[in-house]
């Protein structure tokens, strides 16, 4: 009886001991998971440090000591097209790098924030618990908000590749933009409407609950009028009611509005071009750098952003090498052509490469000396990169970036240069 016992004892002891070495090396433990290649559909705040989001791997190991480079990002949810992209060229960014096995090299680490503030944080913590030296903030506004100040707490540099608002950056010497400022978007969609003359009589939608929205709004208003552009409507929307436009679609057709200016992100723009369809109303469309992913928008009918305009840092449709070699690339691991988010954050990652070079860094330097090292450069260096017109990328002493918009029009569902 006592040694029927002792071999059920055993033999349990044998299999806790094989569930565990299982659980060791299936889990990097907490509540995020991590994926180091594969696709994009797990956990709120699972890190991606390589692949693409078909599955495949075709990213580049860094061979030998790598920056830790970290963000965050609506990796699922509504808006993931923001976040995925700017993952997606990133990664791009640091493969080509990792391949000249050069003295700068990075290691990857995206986490999903789905578009919250809060998880945002959760997941910045996550990348600080992984040891991350260096920041992309997050991808959407609010949530790069959030852990903006936390970067600016722990001495974290961080360069966003699209976190537009000036909260992002204000009263924070550490946090930078590879985007324009949402005032910014608001004055040039302004001056760029009057001056290519693509409108008399303009109507506003805009989104009251939001920063990104109210931001735009506020400095397109203001420089209209300095312009000589007619508001002939202005309306509004919050979270509660934006799902049906009716009332200010109306309200633009009535007044007879012959361009709509949208201030939005793409999601609910979408809405409304369905929604003025039906209504019979065909004006002029001109949106901000949210509305790019428009094309992407599952069930979305393409046909009716046939003509929308916007201003864009970016031209997938330019000649010149590297973009050409970007827009390949992207396409042969994402099937689609890439968005500006993809190129801002591409932009970035170079970026970190010329101001790490520079400064002659080394992966062994924690986060706060290499912040120091990065204002330094970042607020004196010019950049040359995907974005802008050529003329050269600069930032202010601020975080906001100094270059040039394009206009850019969908046309045959594809974005096409205006200027």
């Amino acid at each position: 009886m006592k040694k029927k016992f002792l071999s059920i004892v055993l033999a349990l002891a044998l299999v806790l001991s094989l569930a565990a070495c299982g659980s060791d090396t299936g889990s990097t433990g907490g509540d995020s998971g991590s994926q180091t290649s594969g696709d994009s559909t797990g956990g709120d705040s699972g890190s991606q440090t390589s692949g693409d989001s078909t599955g495949g791997d075709s990213s580049s190991a860094p061979s030998g000591a790598a920056f830790k480079l970290g963000g965050t990002g609506p990796l699922t949810g509504p808006v993931a097209v923001y976040g995925l992209a700017a993952r997606n060229g990133a990664q791009i960014a640091v493969d080509e790098i990792n391949a000249e096995n050069g003295a700068v090299q990075f290691e990857l680490n995206y986490q999903d924030d789905t578009h919250d503030a809060e998880k945002a944080v959760n997941a910045y913590n996550n990348l600080k618990d992984w040891g991350m030296q260096l920041s992309l903030g997050s991808v959407t506004s609010k949530p790069c908000e959030a852990t903006s100040s936390m970067n600016f707490e722990d001495r974290v540099f961080a360069l966003t590749p699209s976190a537009s608002s000036v909260a992002t950056t204000e009263g924070k010497d550490n946090v930078f933009q590879m985007c324009f400022t949402d005032p910014g978007q608001g004055a040039k969609s302004a001056e760029y409407i009057a001056t290519q003359k693509l409108g008399t009589k303009i109507a506003v939608i805009w989104k009251n609950d939001d920063v990104y929205s109210t931001g735009i709004y506020n400095t397109f208003k203001e420089e209209a009028g300095k312009q000589g552009l007619e508001i002939v409507s202005d309306t509004t929307f919050n979270d509660a009611n934006a799902t049906d436009f009716s009332v200010q679609i109306t309200d633009a057709q009535s007044k007879g509005a012959d361009l709509v200016f949208l201030p939005m992100y793409y999601d609910v723009a979408a809405l409304i071009f369905v929604q003025a369809n039906t209504m019979g109303y065909a004006p002029k469309w001109f949106g901000v750098d949210g509305m790019d992913g428009i094309l992407s928008v599952d069930g979305f009918d393409t046909s009716l952003a046939e003509g929308v305009m916007l201003l864009t840092p970016f031209a997938a449709d330019a000649d010149d090498e590297r973009t050409k070699n970007f827009v390949s690339e992207y396409q042969s691991r994402h099937g689609e052509i890439p968005n500006q988010f993809a190129a801002d954050a591409y932009d970035c990652v170079y970026a970190y490469k010329q101001a790490l070079e520079a400064a002659g860094a080394t992966p062994d330097m924690d986060a706060a000396a290499l912040c120091d090292l990065m204002i330094e450069q970042f607020t004196s260096m010019t950049f040359e990169g995907l974005t802008g017109d050529g003329a050269g990328i600069t930032w202010e002493t601020s975080g906001a970036v100094s270059k040039s918009p394009k206009g850019m029009i969908i046309q045959g569902g594809a974005y096409v240069g205006m200027d």
